[in-house]
């Protein structure tokens, strides 16, 4: 079966080139993924807008009709690190309503990715570090709510820590999020998560595949998870100008057959997010996120 993957053209919301954020990261992952016959037409699923309800269930109501209007107060557009217009706004609802769209094609395949998502420093009051929604909480929030899934597990292996994701559903007993990241790389006032693992700067593949190796069983054991979230950053790339990781493209393809291969043996459904990754050249970092979509075809 081919991979099931969840696209929308409007996830790229047209930002200069020069920009902070690599917006042009997301047709060019679609380029490579077409470049490498994994975009089949009959897998690839197109999202819609995620409603205010769902949104709500994550995020403060005012913050949602702030991003939804396109009137978010300039201190919060300052924290989030761009206006938030109306291509913003959209795209932000897009990419949760594309999380949540994966999740389910993930309960009924067994596995399927999202070519954006992995949002994971927006907080319930608002967003922050290029994040408007938090697509990864919204979308267990609504899987919980729909008694499609009882017990969620996040597994996030973005370099920065998941400090909105750990806020949202701390209060959430059926949801426990997992967090390895690098331990002096943003936020400064990190928010703890149900699990959190702080690595050094410079940490390679064979410390950082050994250090995930040992903690994979763990997270495994401690409950029968109906899903996970897999948020699949790859600023932990030697080459990415935000981290302070040293993996190379082969140890991030060894971290994703890791965590992916670990949890479809158990037969536990796995939804992928491309998280972060910044660099400057954009056609080899939409590569190295095509790497998640490469490794999850080989177990769709």
């Amino acid at each position: 079966m081919p991979l099931q993957i969840v696209h929308h053209p409007d996830y790229d919301a047209g930002f200069a080139v020069n920009h902070r954020f690599p917006m042009s990261k997301y047709p060019l992952l679609m380029e490579a993924l077409r470049a490498r016959g994994l975009a089949r037409p009959d897998a690839l699923n197109v999202p819609e807008p995620a409603p205010a309800s769902w949104l709500k269930l994550a995020h403060a109501a005012d913050y949602v009709g702030q991003v939804l209007a396109c009137a978010v107060p300039a201190k919060i557009e300052r924290e989030i690190g761009f206006p938030v217009g109306p291509r913003v706004s959209l795209r932000a609802q897009l990419a949760t309503g594309g999380t949540v769209l994966a999740a389910r094609l993930a309960l009924r395949h067994g596995i399927a990715c999202n070519t954006a998502g992995g949002s994971h420093h927006a907080r319930h009051a608002h967003g922050a570090g290029f994040c408007t929604f938090n697509d990864v909480a919204v979308a267990a929030l609504v899987l919980l709510a729909e008694g499609a899934a009882r017990n969620i597990l996040v597994v996030d292996l973005d370099v920065h820590q998941g400090d909105g994701t750990a806020d949202i559903l701390r209060d959430e007993p059926r949801a426990f999020t997992f967090s390895m990241h690098g331990e002096r790389n943003y936020p400064v006032r990190k928010i703890a998560s149900d699990l959190d693992i702080a690595l050094p700067d410079g940490t390679g593949d064979a410390a950082y595949l050994e250090r995930l190796g040992g903690i994979l069983p763990e997270l495994s054991a401690s409950a029968h998870w109906d899903i996970v979230f897999y948020n699949a950053g790859v600023d932990i790339h030697t080459e990415d100008r935000l981290g302070r990781l040293s993996l190379s493209d082969d140890g991030l393809r060894a971290r994703d057959d890791r965590v992916i291969r670990h949890f479809r043996a158990l037969g536990t459904p796995v939804c992928g997010v491309i998280g972060g990754g910044y660099s400057t050249d954009v056609a080899i970092l939409a590569a190295r996120h095509a790497i998640l979509f490469e490794v999850a075809s080989s177990y769709a």
